[in-house]
């Protein structure tokens, strides 16, 4: 009996669970910002997407009126 015994492996935990188990560990280990840090990233996201929008839009409205000029179409 006692050969059985040692024969039988330690079951280990599948995979979901191993999987789960790392990610916690991992997100243990992030050095995350401040509210203050957070706050800050954002607002200076919103102003770079914000400030390319208005690029963006003014280069499509001279391009089209440039090209309406050109081949004469659009008013």
């Amino acid at each position: 009996m006692a050969k059985a015994e040692k024969s039988i492996e330690k079951k280990q935990p599948n995979f979901i669970v191993r999987y789960f188990r790392e990610t916690v560990g991992e997100l243990k280990k992030v050095n995350w910002p401040t509210r203050q840090e957070a706050m800050n990233l954002t607002l200076i996201v919103l102003a770079v997407t914000f400030g390319m929008s208005v690029v963006m839009g003014l280069l499509d409205f001279v391009f089209s009126r440039f090209f309406g000029l050109i081949f004469k179409i659009g008013g």
